[in-house]
């Protein structure tokens, strides 16, 4: 097939590349050019850099073109705005879902000449075709399946992807990368959001929303604790900035208009630990949500999946009781991917 592969610079695009060469396709590999490098000249060297310069070695050793797409424009119009909207209204954004949803397997698609048949990804998925339906399903590894940030594609987009490592787990992508003997096979995997690099979330926040000082205080018992730069810089369940003796502390909650975050030492308190959400903006990868109650919820990427009920309401909102309460917090704007044994069926924003 004629392929168009992403590549990032990173081990897992770099071998599914190499994959798809001996498999004998038509390829082409595509560096999405998303990064804010103007915005944050300040850091002198764009960090980017090396993604790209890592691109450019794995192509040339397997004898593929690589073309370097800018999208920054489309990049700020859409994931950047929601992402600095959602902090503003205290939520907490997930843009990198939003990215594979909106820029990799959205405006990138557009944007390539249409005899591309597929659009090839490093994630860790498997793709199948069952029943007339594209069905998305976890992998083989619980700790780097990413199924949970693909669970806002539809079947439109899934008809044109491709994911080759959808049977593998890291520890075999790693050893394929040394036998391939791939520039990128000592590489770390990268950490934090998708358009950020090394920045510092925190340097994205204060760029954009400044300092605004206010007030910690103590749930339990309305005592003044300390001062923070602004309820935007924390998200329910966090521990860590909060400059706090004694701890460790949480925050269990928000109050927006009056910039203050409370916190408490007890891991009980609501908002921390708890085992019911609202949930609602769905998207039901097979167009259709689920005709049964019992599911598996993921609040966040990784391998913790719970099993959970899913109770839909007439303003085409849900309630979710998990079998046990999470323990990291649970915070509006998250979203919360929903599972039927392997198969991911989609998702919602957790509204409250």
């Amino acid at each position: 097939m004629k392929i168009a592969m992403l590549l990032s610079g990173g081990v897992d695009s770099s071998v599914a590349l190499q994959l798809l060469k001996e498999q004998g396709h038509d390829l082409t590999a595509f560096y999405l050019k998303i990064w804010l490098q103007e915005e944050f000249s300040f850091l002198g060297d764009c960090p980017w850099e090396e993604d790209l310069k890592y691109c450019r070695a794995v192509c040339e050793q397997a004898g593929v073109p690589l073309q370097v797409l800018p999208l920054q424009t489309e990049y700020w119009n859409t994931i950047i705005s929601y992402t600095i909207a959602e902090i503003k209204a205290g939520r907490t954004p997930n843009p990198d879902m939003f990215c594979n949803n909106v820029v990799k397997f959205g405006v990138f698609y557009d944007k390539i000449d249409p005899a591309y048949e597929k659009v090839a990804s490093g994630h860790y998925a498997k793709l199948s075709f069952r029943d007339g339906k594209y069905v998305l399903e976890r992998t083989p590894d619980p700790i780097k399946d990413q199924t949970y940030f693909l669970a806002y594609l539809g079947q439109k987009q899934l008809s044109r992807a491709f994911f080759p490592l959808g049977d593998y787990n890291k520890k075999q992508v790693r050893e394929l990368a040394r036998k391939f003997n791939l520039p990128t096979q000592a590489r770390r995997d990268s950490q934090g959001l998708c358009f950020l690099g090394q920045i510092k979330f925190s340097d994205f926040i204060k760029e954009h929303l400044g300092v605004q000082k206010g007030d910690i205080i103590e749930a339990d018992s309305g005592e003044k604790l300390g001062e923070h730069n602004g309820y935007y810089y924390y998200t329910i369940g966090q521990r860590q900035g909060l400059g706090l003796s004694g701890g460790p502390w949480y925050v269990v909650k928000k109050d927006i208009p009056h910039n203050r975050i409370y916190v408490s030492r007890r891991i009980d308190m609501e908002n921390k630990y708890r085992d019911s959400f609202q949930t609602g903006n769905f998207n039901w990868i097979s167009g259709q949500k689920p005709g049964k109650e019992d599911l598996q919820v993921k609040i966040r990427h990784g391998e913790t999946i719970s099993n959970c009920r899913l109770q839909f309401t007439e303003d085409n909102t849900a309630r979710v009781e998990m079998e046990r309460p999470d323990r990291k917090g649970i915070a509006p704007g998250q979203i919360a991917v929903f599972y039927d044994g392997t198969v991911c069926l989609g998702g919602g924003v957790i509204l409250e």
